[in-house]
């Protein structure tokens, strides 16, 4: 476990029964506490209840996407400075634009990433090195995807 995870707070944003559980268990075994929802709706009313210091958001859900999501909770005070990572089936360009736009902190493309991938760049944000938000770095600077090889 490590131990400048213990007492951090991810929330997890994830429709996917399967997928959920992975991360869940390998979030929990490095030393977060985890809560899980399905929809975005959901995802609202718990980030304000569970004030994370992480959440880990899907785009494609039911009820209210993940871009409305990130937009809401970036222009609620509550919420606004909490790290967000974009974790998306969706990688074309304009998805990745828009999340970054909207205030993303990360952006990665299920498909591209595996697992420790995803968990670097938690660590990564939870150290509180990362930097200023994407939005307001240039295109040319802005790595918000791990360097990674393709499966």
């Amino acid at each position: 476990m490590d131990i400048a995870a213990s007492g951090k707070k991810v929330l997890l944003v994830e429709d996917d029964n399967n997928l959920a559980s992975v991360y869940s268990t390998r979030l929990e075994a490095e030393g977060y506490s985890v809560r899980r929802v399905a929809d975005g709706e959901h995802a609202l009313t718990e980030a304000m209840a569970y004030q994370p210091d992480l959440i880990l958001l899907d785009l494609m859900m039911p009820a209210l996407g993940g871009f409305d999501v990130l937009d809401i909770l970036r222009n609620t005070p509550e919420t606004a400075s909490t790290k967000i990572i974009v974790l998306t089936a969706r990688g074309q360009e304009a998805d990745k634009a828009r999340a970054q736009k909207l205030g993303a902190d990360a952006f990665l493309v299920k498909s591209q990433v595996v697992i420790a991938d995803v968990m670097g760049m938690v660590k990564k944000l939870m150290s509180g090195d990362d930097g200023p938000k994407l939005k307001s770095k240039s295109p040319t600077e802005n790595p918000i995807e791990p360097n990674s090889t393709q499966p």
